[in-house]
C-alpha cells in the first residue's frame, strides 16, 4: 500500500564527499568563533537528560549515551525506540520524542556506539554487535518490547535488529533506511585505510557539502551538525573520531541486509523522501557505474515488494531526513502506523 504526500519532484545528483542527494540551496558558513569541541560532545546540550550504560566490548570499557523520555500525556504502556543515522546523533529527533510522548508512548534513543555522545572506539564495528548493545540497553531499562524506527543508518541497523530481536520488535519503521541497494554491486570495496584517510581529509567545508546533499533546503539541524563537526575538528582526539567513523562506513559497505527484507514477519513501515539521491560511497566509483544507484523512490517501491507487511508513505520535496525537514507529515505517519499496527 503506497501513500504520497504531494507530488513527486526529481533533483540531479550531487558529487560530494562520501554521499549524493537533494539538490540543496547553498548552505550558510559555519558560525564564528566556534570553540573546540571533544569527540564526547560533551558540551552539546541534547533536548532531554542523558543517562550511559556500561558496556565491555573487546575488554575496552565503553559508556554508551541514551535519552529515555517518560510520556508527556496519559501512558499507553507502549515503547519506542529511535535510532540515528550515520552523520547524526540522538538529539536529532527532538520534535519526533515530543510528537510520541505527547501521545503517551515512552521513547528511549540511543547513541550508538562510536557516534554522539558514546565512546568511540577503535574495535571491529558491525550491525550485530550495535543490535545487541541496542538489545541490553532495552534490557536494563525493563523494556521487552518496543517499536523500533530508524533512519539511514539506524533503519539498516533496525532492520539487523528486527532478525535479531523480532520477540522485541513489535513493529519497525523505516526512514530512508540505508541499504535498500547493495553498493557492492557498483563500487569497489575499500581498504579502511583509505576510508580513514578520507575522514583525516575532511574540511568544515567538505562537510558541509556533505550535509547539504542530503537535504532540499538547509534547515537548521544542518548547520548545528556542520558546527559540531568543526568543533570536533579541532580536538586532539580527532584521529580517534576519524578512524570510528572510518570503521563504520566500512561495515555498511560489507554488511547488506536488504536480501533479507522478505524475512520480516512483523508490521513494516517505510518512509521515503522522494527527492532523496544518497549514494553512499559515491566517490570511490565512475559516474557511469553509480549511475543506477540511488534512486529512493523506486528503491522504496521495490522495497515494498519483498515486505510480507508493508506500507509505503511518500514524502514529496523531502531529501534524505524527512523527520527534520517534513516534521509534521513524517510524525503523522509514523504515528498513524503506530496507533494502527503497534498492539
Amino acid at each position: 500500500m503506497t501513500y504520497c504526500f504531494g507530488l513527486y519532484g526529481a533533483v540531479l545528483l550531487a558529487a560530494v564527499a562520501l554521499s549524493g542527494g537533494a539538490m540543496a540551496q547553498t548552505p550558510a558558513a559555519p558560525s564564528p568563533a566556534l570553540q573546540p569541541l571533544g569527540i564526547g560532545l560533551e558540551g552539546i546540550d541534547y533536548p532531554y537528560p542523558v543517562h550511559h550504560l556500561d558496556l565491555t566490548i573487546e575488554g575496552q570499557p565503553l559508556r554508551m549515551a541514551y535519552m529515555d523520555v517518560a510520556p508527556a500525556a496519559a501512558p499507553n504502556d507502549k515503547t519506542v525506540v529511535l535510532l540515528h543515522g550515520k552523520s547524526f546523533s540522538g538529539d536529532y529527533w527532538a520534535h519526533t520524542i515530543a510528537t510520541l510522548t505527547g501521545q503517551g508512548y515512552r521513547v528511549v534513543v540511543p547513541d550508538q556506539i562510536g557516534f554522539g555522545k558514546s565512546s568511540k572506539p577503535d574495535i571491529r564495528y558491525h550491525f550485530d554487535l550495535l543490535a545487541r548493545n541496542t538489545k541490553m540497553l532495552l534490557d536494563s531499562l525493563g523494556v521487552t518490547r518496543a517499536a523500533i524506527v530508524g533512519h539511514s543508518f539506524g533503519g539498516m541497523l533496525s532492520v539487523y535488529f528486527a532478525r535479531d530481536y523480532p520477540e522485541t520488535t513489535a513493529v519497525l519503521a523505516l526512514e530512508n533506511p540505508i541499504g535498500l541497494e547493495d553498493y557492492r554491486s557498483a563500487i569497489p570495496p575499500q581498504p579502511v585505510e583509505a576510508l580513514i584517510e578520507t575522514e583525516m581529509a575532511q574540511t568544515p567545508q567538505s562537510y558541509r557539502a556533505f550535509m547539504a546533499a542530503f537535504f532540499v533546503g538547509w534547515p537548521v539541524a544542518a548547520q548545528h551538525y556542520v558546527d559540531i563537526f568543526s568543533r570536533v575538528l579541532q580536538s586532539p582526539d580527532y584521529p580517534r573520531w576519524a578512524r570510528a567513523s572510518a570503521l563504520t562506513y566500512d561495515m555498511i559497505f560489507n554488511e547488506p541486509i536488504r536480501h533479507e527484507y522478505h524475512l520480516l514477519k512483523m508490521p513494516v513501515l517505510l518512509v521515503i523522501g522522494q527527492s532523496d539521491r544518497s549514494v553512499f560511497f559515491r566517490r570511490y566509483a565512475s559516474p557511469d557505474a553509480i549511475k543506477p544507484l540511488g534512486n529512493w523512490p523506486v528503491l522504496g517501491r521495490e522495497a515494498l515488494k519483498d515486505l510480507l507487511d508493508g506500507k509505503l508513505v511518500e514524502i514529496a520535496e523531502s531529501g534524505h531526513v524527512s523527520h527534520i525537514e517534513k516534521p509534521d507529515e513524517f510524525d503523522a505517519a509514523l504515528t498513524a502506523f503506530l496507533t494502527t499496527r503497534f498492539h
